[in-house]
């Protein structure tokens, strides 16, 4: 048995006995690799014994749970392309491994001198949500029973439900919550974000305005319905398409996951409403990716398909931003929730700053360079600004 698999074996051993702590795997082998370390722990999930692996990159961590059979494969890999080193700590022990650039391997154990416990095992930390489960709204979007009790698959929706307010959150946390504040949501859908939104706000103040913008008339009917008997008289809900919609001055404008160039016709109605933050979850990119033709190195990359794709998200979205900043907006572009919950999770939040010509005239630039290197002719942002 080479000594890999005797540090494997320790693992196995330490994770039966469920004396296991802690591992750790660092000292990448690829400096320019964005995974810089994996932190693994022993979690209990529905009473089942899991290794919780926190894959921690330079920009975001992901967290991935593997049973034991799975993790040592995972943790073999991981020390056989990616790392050097790797430290796995026991209550009685810790066991240090080590692989040179030449191959040659070196286990180091070192018997623990204090006693050491294991705790109780649990996923994940109980969080104070924002959006209580006893919430009318909630049982009848169908997240909670009559109980008030959070359904099991609406488990993640809830999540997300709370993710989403606490961005909003930290959106407006230097922004005082005048009366008639009024927030437009684009494509509300069945309403979950948009009850959400308006429950938490009226909280800071009972004249908050928001209304939900949807197309298909039986959510808008029962948003309303649900609304009314949630004595929310802020909050209403009106049928239209974001193309369409007349939209006058609004404090803030939200579009969530509208379909390809929705997502523009969002922000330009942002811009010239004068939003004070305009905030988007763009959805698929098809516009630009059909146009992408780059005539440089560029086109060893646009040639997989898998790889455009991914490369027309980047541009389609990153040109949104510089277009945000030209009109004077101050943008950050951050994931929205976890990708197993929808891969579609980049959130573009531009925040209402000062309009320069320099600022327009160097943005615009920045976007026609970016044209010019990906081989595109238009965004269509651009063709419905004015």
């Amino acid at each position: 048995m080479n000594k890999l698999e005797s540090f494997l074996q320790t693992i196995i051993a330490a994770a039966e006995n469920t004396t296991l702590l802690k591992i750790t795997i660092g000292n990448k082998k690829d400096k320019s690799s964005v995974l810089k370390n994996v932190f693994i722990k022993p979690v209990l999930i529905k009473e089942k014994y899991l290794l919780s692996f926190v894959y921690r990159n330079l920009t975001n961590d992901i967290t991935k749970n593997f049973d034991l059979p799975d993790c040592i494969s995972q943790i073999k890999n991981l020390l056989k392309e990616s790392f050097y080193n790797a430290d796995v700590y026991t209550t009685a022990k810790t066991v240090y491994y080590t692989v040179t650039e030449e191959g040659k391997e070196k286990i180091v154990t070192k018997t623990s001198k204090a006693k050491v416990t294991v705790g109780v095992l649990t996923h994940d930390k109980q969080k104070n949500r924002l959006i209580p489960t006893n919430s009318f709204y909630l049982k009848e979007l169908g997240l909670t029973n009559a109980e008030g009790n959070l359904k099991k698959e609406m488990q993640h929706k809830y999540k997300q439900i709370n993710r989403y307010v606490e961005i909003i959150e930290g959106i407006l946390k230097d922004t005082k919550i005048e009366n008639n504040f009024s927030i437009v949501d684009m494509g509300s859908g069945k309403g979950y974000l948009t009850f959400a939104l308006y429950d938490y706000l009226q909280t800071k103040n009972k004249e908050i305005k928001v209304t939900g913008i949807e197309l298909r008339e039986d959510l808008v009917l029962k948003c309303n319905k649900i609304a009314e008997e949630s004595l929310y008289t802020g909050l209403h809900f009106t049928k239209g398409s974001i193309q369409q919609i007349d939209l006058p001055f609004v404090d803030m404008l939200i579009a969530l996951h509208a379909c390809d160039t929705a997502t523009d016709d969002a922000i330009a109605k942002g811009i010239k409403a004068n939003a004070t933050f305009i905030i988007c979850a763009p959805c698929c990119h098809k516009q630009i990716r059909k146009q992408m033709a780059p005539t440089n190195a560029l086109q060893y990359i646009t040639k997989h398909g898998i790889l455009m794709e991914r490369q027309a998200e980047m541009v389609t979205d990153t040109i949104r931003a510089l277009m945000l900043e030209a009109h004077g907006y101050k943008t950050k572009v951050f994931d929205f929730i976890q990708e197993e919950d929808t891969p579609k999770n980049v959130l573009i939040v531009g925040t209402k700053s000062n309009f320069s010509q320099k600022i327009f005239d160097e943005n615009i630039l920045k976007i026609k360079e970016l044209k010019t290197l990906f081989g595109i002719k238009e965004h269509y942002l651009e063709t419905i600004i004015e």
